[in-house]
């Protein structure tokens, strides 16, 4: 588990996230809870839960963004999931449940790639002798004299001619020389059943039943050098890997670190039923209950206890409120933090500050094609200027606004830029208003362009 603190935790996120300190300082504080959890005495450790946290604010503002770089942060099981993807128990769909197996299974591959760099040399070595078979096949010159001197010097060819191959390969000399292998596939259940199933209804008994069922299938590949040396990895590596002891380390990692990203949770509030059966609103709810309180749910792997997950629900509840909520919900989420609207500054701040900055990809878009492109103050003003304002006059979208402005802008020189190498483009508050100027103004036509 990371032991970032949080105020580095907060750092991170501001080199990407504007504003929005509540929020940040919520999750950053949640994370750095986890890693002292670990540090409590064993008896102590298990009574302390996860502060689960509710995150209500505009679209476009920043919580899914936090949620995206939180995960790039924590060395941790992270899995981002929408609500409206959830059905009650007893209908056709997903149910809740998948949640937890989806994050066993981002655990477990965690894991393993984790532990095919603990096998790495051991894995490429075995590589290297495979792919030197293949090029070398058989015993090859075996002397038809009696002579054992004959044999000898057979024997001492090949072997020469084996170590020059050998430094061959490690050169990339080989690597576009064609081969025959055998590549091993394993079968999935799946076929089965009808096309429309999907594995995760299944039940997980029956897929660990089904899968010893199948057999692997073999098929034979003529691939080149570079090609084989990928796949016979992934076949060493596999072989050299416990698969026990991947699963023993993924269960207690998503157990013990696993965090769960909630979005769209307004949208399960409401008991009517105006759409027809309560499937996804009232019913994912009750459903969502046990996991975020803590219950054992059954994986194809083991099963799994979800007492300490951290769940962070998202919702920019603008026909409800978090009350809306089941009230037994809302005490399972008790932490509670509001996100703003972006102003104009914020606007401003957003396309030239953060590390993945608006204005700065686009800019190293057009160098691509060797067009230097500058942006003028007053031009980040006037595109901050008509997305705030187009966001006051129709619908808030928050930041969203901000990538298709850019795109207006630069629409017509990104089109033309294969054809302008060498040239210096400046974007200024002229340029912005021309191209943009009378779509702002037409308050029909912005609704559906900007």
């Amino acid at each position: 588990m990371s032991a970032l603190t949080p105020r580095e935790v907060v750092a991170a996120l501001d080199r990407y996230i504007i504003g929005q300190q509540e929020a940040k300082r919520a999750v950053a504080v949640a994370i750095r809870n986890r890693w002292r959890r670990q540090q409590l005495p064993e008896s102590m450790r298990a009574e302390v839960g996860p502060k689960n946290i509710l995150m209500a604010g505009p679209t476009g503002v920043g919580k899914t963004e936090i949620a995206r770089r939180l995960a790039q942060l924590v060395n941790a099981p992270f899995l981002k999931v929408e609500a409206t993807k959830y059905t009650e128990v007893g209908y056709h769909g997903r149910d809740v449940e998948t949640i937890i197996r989806d994050l066993l299974e981002l655990a477990v591959n965690m894991v393993r790639t984790e532990q095919t760099e603990v096998v790495r040399a051991q894995a490429e070595s075995a590589v290297e002798e495979a792919l030197l078979d293949l090029v070398l096949p058989g015993d090859g010159e075996t002397s038809d004299s009696p002579s054992g001197a004959d044999d000898d010097g057979a024997s001492e060819r090949r072997r020469r001619t084996r170590e020059k191959l050998r430094a061959q390969l490690r050169d990339g000399a080989l690597d576009e020389r064609m081969v025959e292998l055998r590549v091993e596939r394993r079968a999935t259940p799946i076929g089965m059943f009808a096309s429309n199933m999907s594995l995760d209804q299944i039940d997980p008994d029956m897929q660990n039943f089904l899968e010893r069922l199948m057999p692997g299938q073999t098929k034979d590949r003529r691939v080149t050098i570079r090609e084989a040396r990928q796949l016979l990895f992934q076949q060493e590596s596999e072989k050299l890997i416990d698969r026990e002891k991947v699963v023993e380390m993924a269960v207690e990692r998503t157990e013990n670190n696993g965090i769960v990203f909630l979005d769209e949770i307004d949208k399960l509030c409401g008991s009517d039923s105006r759409y027809g059966p309560d499937v996804s609103r009232q019913g994912v709810q009750r459903d969502l209950l046990p996991i975020i309180e803590g219950c054992t749910v059954s994986t194809r792997h083991a099963p799994v206890r979800t007492d300490h997950i951290l769940f962070i629900a998202a919702g920019a509840f603008h026909a409800s409120k978090p009350s809306d909520l089941m009230p037994e919900l809302q005490g399972r989420l008790p932490i509670r933090v509001e996100l703003t609207d972006l102003s104009r500054s914020d606007f401003v701040r957003i396309l030239t500050e953060p590390d993945n900055a608006l204005v700065k990809q686009h800019v190293a878009l057009m160098a691509t094609e060797g067009v230097t492109v500058k942006f003028a103050d007053d031009a980040i003003g006037a595109m901050a200027d008509i997305a705030a304002e187009v966001n006051r006059s129709t619908e808030n979208i928050g930041a969203r606004r901000l990538h298709t402005i850019m795109e207006k802008v630069l629409e017509e020189l990104s089109f033309e830029a294969s054809d302008r190498g060498g040239s210096t483009v400046t974007i200024d508050a002229a340029y912005v208003q021309q191209r943009l100027a009378a779509i702002a103004r037409d308050q029909d036509l912005s609704k559906f362009i900007l």
